[in-house]
């Protein structure tokens, strides 16, 4: 018994001194806000250096000693060569574009188009490999918007989508010069959707009561708490509608041999049916794509990241912390239950 009460006592000083720490690191964080910078950091990397080092790496692995100095004295020779005879090569910048339901990519994402735009000519080209399953259309709206800046440049833009691009992950695919897609990728979903709980009914029932007040007619249509009427039901499916025709309407403008009329019913495709349905223009994965493009030209893999803030690394800092005396209080209990 005393054994425990010991332990009920460290572990009770232990978390208040846990929970004065992370007070004092928000409150720190909380008098610092202002001093936080947005500033990042442009990585750019070679594709077909790293596509060189692997198969470098095959090669001493696999090749005995007399194939590996044969290669070796090849590729001296080309090197001179090329230096004798330099070749301009077209460059090929790829971004990445990862999206979550509020495309919080597309801060780098814009970052990232404008450094390939102060470079890139109309005679290389940008790739992206796109990921996303669509979310807010305002979010993605923006995000498309950073392509069509590539697009109104005249430089030739390759969509690569190997697993999904859905919704405004479509509104953003659509814009490339050529699309390509794996052959199990999901594709399309050219729809609008929006979904509200509304717990009016029980809180009637427990007579409480809520008061919804806007000035203007349609300020609010359907509500979370207040009592649903058909009107503004009427006006809700009337915007959705509305963001659905914008929708079709910019999906047209960039692919114009889509039969809409079938192809924007908020379905989805995978790649092969979508190639059938003009939503893509090939089936190859980036891979396979980027492979072949290192072959006649520079591959250059184009990223930006923020730094994080004084906030956001005080409170890595604090979840490590925490994670770290969580597992040395589960440690000595152990010890003490075993000991």
């Amino acid at each position: 018994m005393d054994f425990l009460l010991d332990y009920a006592g460290f572990l009770l000083r232990a978390a208040t001194v846990l929970i004065v720490l992370v007070v004092l690191l928000i409150t720190v964080a909380g008098l610092k806000g202002r001093q936080r910078s947005k500033e990042g950091e442009l990585e750019v990397r070679s594709i077909n250096e790293r596509l060189d080092d692997i198969r470098e790496g095959m090669q001493a692995a696999v090749l005995d000693k007399a194939e590996l100095k044969k290669l070796a004295k090849q590729r001296k020779q080309q090197e001179k060569h090329d230096k004798k005879n330099p070749v301009s090569k077209p460059r090929v910048f790829v971004l990445d574009f990862d999206g979550d339901i509020r495309a919080s990519a597309t801060d780098s994402l814009r970052q990232e188009v404008t450094a390939v735009l102060s470079l890139a000519g109309k005679d290389d080209e940008v790739v992206l490999r796109l990921e996303s399953g669509g979310g807010m259309v305002h979010s993605y709206g923006l995000a498309s918007s950073q392509l069509a800046r590539i697009r109104d440049a005249q430089i030739p833009l390759t969509v690569c989508v190997d697993k999904v691009a859905a919704s405004g992950g479509y509104m953003m695919a659509c814009i490339g010069n050529k699309i390509l897609s794996a052959p199990f990728a999901v594709l399309g979903s050219i729809g609008v959707v929006a979904q509200m709980p509304n717990i009016h009914r029980l809180l009637k029932k427990n007579d409480i009561d809520v008061e919804v007040l806007t000035a203007g007619e349609y300020k609010r249509t359907l509500t979370f708490m207040g009592e649903n009427t058909e009107q503004g039901r009427a006006k809700f499916l009337q915007d959705l509608q509305t963001t659905h025709d914008l929708f079709k309407n910019f999906v047209a403008r960039y692919r114009p041999q889509l039969d809409m009329a079938t192809v924007a019913t908020g379905e989805v495709w995978l790649g092969t049916d979508a190639l059938a349905k003009q939503l893509v223009d090939e089936i190859s994965t980036s891979d396979q794509y980027l492979v072949q493009r290192a072959r006649e030209a520079s591959v250059f893999q184009v990223s930006y990241s923020f730094r994080k803030n004084l906030q956001e690394r005080i409170g890595l800092a604090a979840a490590s912390t925490a994670d770290n005396v969580a597992t040395r209080l589960w440690q000595r209990l152990q010890q003490g239950f075993w000991h």
